[in-house]
């Protein structure tokens, strides 16, 4: 056996949760080969060894199969990516972002801070930086008061994601005449109107235009996300976690969320 390479392998499996799980099942297989081949006065212990040897890989198998479907997303190390300082460097602002946006929009009555916050890191460390078009790293943030939502766009920004800003209905329209967008985040007040954000769902569903919409405003109340849905939008919400994991779910399924992106031709 060559021991360097065996060990510079070895320290490969450890970069990543399933390395570590192979790098284990060898190592016991190996130990175990180990006492059987050269145990002496084993042959009162010979039959429990064989059960362990044979009900082993049964055992590993079927918890692989757990880990597959309740925590497949856990299964992956940074080295898994294209660049692991930069994916590590990406998670963290996103995290800090998205807490500094949380303590700024607090999640409302009854909602503990420690909750929040371990929300909002479960939720960065699901999120897979993966390459699509260019537009489908793109959304339109409408807001008349963009400095209030800064963190939130210092989250998306350093997941890679273009956040294009319009500070009016009529300015939204026309950069999607224009541009193409994976997303639609809106706030629900605006100089317009007391409910622009719907007002501006509206105008886009009249043009056809059915890219997904997000309001994100100061109400999280089950009927006004009821309303949200009902006239056509993806979902309302105050709470930073909810709003960054509805963006990145939309993005990774391609920029459609629930419906079909927009029949205009896109400028990379």
């Amino acid at each position: 056996m060559d021991i360097p390479r065996f060990a510079e392998s070895a320290i490969g499996f450890t970069r990543s949760p399933l390395g570590i799980i192979a790098l284990f099942i060898v190592l016991v297989y190996g130990f175990a080969s180990l006492v059987v081949g050269l145990g002496n006065n084993l042959a009162e212990h010979v039959v429990p060894l064989i059960y362990f040897m044979v009900g082993f890989p049964v055992v590993v198998f079927f918890g692989f199969l757990w880990l597959v479907a309740r925590h497949h997303n856990k299964l992956y190390g940074p080295a898994d990516f294209q660049d692991e300082e930069n994916f590590l460097k990406a998670q963290m602002a996103t995290a800090a972002s998205l807490a500094a946006a949380s303590i700024k929009h607090p999640g409302g009555e009854g909602d503990g801070g420690e909750t929040q916050l371990r929300s909002i890191v479960d939720t960065v460390s699901v999120m897979p930086r993966t390459r699509v078009e260019p537009w489908r790293r793109r959304l339109l943030w409408v807001d008349d008061h963009p400095e209030s939502n800064t963190f939130e766009r210092q989250a998306f920004a350093a997941q890679g994601i273009e956040v294009v800003l319009a500070r009016s209905t009529d300015e939204a329209l026309a950069l999607l005449s224009s541009q193409r967008f994976a997303v639609i985040i809106s706030d629900m007040g605006r100089r317009e109107g007391p409910r622009e954000g719907y007002a501006l769902l509206e105008a886009l569903r009249a043009r056809g235009d059915s890219t997904p919409v997000i309001i994100y405003a100061g109400s999280s109340r089950p009927e006004h996300k009821q309303e949200a849905r009902e006239r056509g939008a993806l979902d309302s919400t105050h709470r930073v976690e909810e709003l960054f994991q509805w963006v990145m779910e939309t993005i990774q399924q391609g920029g459609t969320g629930s419906a079909q992106p927009p029949a205009v031709e896109p400028r990379q």
